[in-house]
Formats: structure tokens, C-alpha cells, sequence
């Protein structure tokens, strides 16, 4: 997978935002104000660091060589990948869907996203109107008992 071909990838996501807060050289993917992948633009091989299970990320970097322990970041649960070296694009894609699905799993009820038939849409919280006139509704709709 060339680095174009990832950065398409992970603005597919449903919410993901891309920006360069760490200069010029640094894409940074994130979903609802979270990153999720930081891509290298300067590297040779291209490299992002994704987000993954601590267990997980000891057995990828055990399965590739073109895995390492996140450079910059937390080495538990960070792993820098070698994007254009030989791990297969449907790995990749895993390795990316997982590390959008740990930051979406982190964020509040509120913020999180939910796919539905391939695509995604943000899940928004009932408010507290809402949730009375379906309470309403429920009340009304259920027969009520005669105490004559």
C-alpha cells in the first residue's frame, strides 16, 4: 500500500480529519478530536504509527519485521508500520480498522460513530425532551386499568 492509498483509507472513516499539527512532514488522522494514525512524509519507506492492543501489537511485531514498537509514542500501545514494504493491504486495512475501532471505543457515548450498511453516521445522545415525550408516548399508549 503506497502512502496515498493509506491516506485515502483513513479519511474513508466515517469522521476521520486530517491535519498536520506536527508540521508538514506529519499527517495526522483523527476521529472526533482522537488520533488514530500519524503517517511519516519524509520517510523512505513510508511509515504511520496506528494504534493497537497491547497483546496484538507484540504478536504483529513478532508475524512482521516491517512492525516496531511505535517511534515517538507510547510502545505499549503504538506500533510503527513499514506502509509500502510487503505487509499485505488487506493487513494494513486490519491494522487500520483496529486502531479506529480502540480510539472509537475510547471516546464518550455522545462521540462515537456506528457504521450502518458500509457507511457511518455519529451517534447523537437522547436529550432529556426527547426522552419525555417518548416516555409520554409509551404511557399513553398502554391500556389502562378501570377501578370502577
Amino acid at each position: 500500500m503506497d502512502l496515498a492509498k493509506f491516506r485515502e483509507y483513513c479519511l474513508s472513516k466515517a469522521n476521520a480529519a486530517e491535519s498536520t499539527p506536527f508540521g508538514p512532514d506529519v499527517l495526522v488522522f483523527k476521529v472526533s478530536g482522537k488520533i488514530f494514525a500519524l503517517a511519516s512524509l519524509d520517510e523512505v519507506p513510508a511509515t504511520a504509527n496506528l494504534k493497537c492492543d497491547p497483546d496484538l501489537a507484540l504478536e504483529l511485531r513478532d508475524r512482521y519485521e516491517q512492525v516496531t514498537p511505535g517511534y515517538h509514542m507510547n510502545k505499549k500501545h503504538w506500533n510503527t508500520v513499514e506502509i509500502e514494504s510487503g505487509i499485505p493491504d488487506v493487513e494494513l486495512r486490519k491494522m487500520i480498522d483496529h486502531s479506529y475501532e480502540l480510539v472509537v471505543s475510547g471516546l464518550p457515548k455522545s462521540k462515537r460513530v456506528r457504521n450502518k450498511g458500509g457507511s457511518a453516521s455519529p451517534l447523537r445522545a437522547v436529550g432529556s425532551r426527547e426522552l419525555e415525550a417518548k416516555t409520554m408516548l409509551i404511557k399513553a399508549a398502554k391500556p389502562r386499568k378501570n377501578n370502577a
